[in-house]
């Protein structure tokens, strides 16, 4: 059976963003899916003093150990400032020092959402520029808007979305 991560790149424990790449993950069919929450890892902001003087944190090799062992991945990111959010973009800087190509060339989702209309497309645009850099093999990716008004009770009331973010679920599952 494939193995599959989701990953909501916030620290909010109340994430849209870990709910909408949950949601996506769940519905990939025959995988077992690996839930990875950021609150989870105990991660100093990143510092070369502190990568020289410690080590990597045991947190973040567990981190790297579950993005290694994936055949694919499903990201949904937050925006903040219209870019990563601190807590993301800490644990990115850290798993780039163990592997530079993080994301190993796996199959990934990527996806970003907000309460807004826009669905987070700033960051959206900085992760499509950058993770093929860093091992992205992005399969699908997708802004979705206004979550509030377009997710309830757990899944997608909006048709439209849903058939598109049905879509990019089959390509991922063929990448995988």
């Amino acid at each position: 059976m494939k193995n599959i991560i989701t990953l909501g790149g916030s620290s909010s424990k109340n994430s849209i963003n870990k709910q909408l790449a949950e949601y996506v993950g769940s519905t990939v069919k025959g995988v077992s899916i690996n839930k990875l929450d950021l609150n989870e890892y105990t991660l100093p902001l990143y510092s070369i003093d502190i990568e020289n003087e410690q080590g990597f944190p045991e947190d973040l090799q567990d981190l790297n150990k579950s993005v290694e062992e994936a055949d694919g991945i499903v990201i949904s990111l937050a925006e903040h400032n219209g870019a990563y959010s601190a807590a993301f973009k800490n644990a990115f800087d850290w798993l780039s020092r163990i592997e530079g190509k993080v994301w190993r060339n796996k199959p990934m989702l990527l996806l970003s959402t907000s309460p807004g209309p826009r669905g987070g497309q700033s960051v959206m645009q900085i992760a499509l520029s950058r993770f093929p850099y860093n091992g992205g093999n992005i399969i699908g990716s997708m802004s979705f808007p206004s979550f509030g008004e377009n997710f309830k009770d757990g899944s997608v009331i909006n048709e439209e979305l849903n058939v598109k973010l049905t879509d990019l679920v089959e390509q991922f599952s063929k990448a995988i």
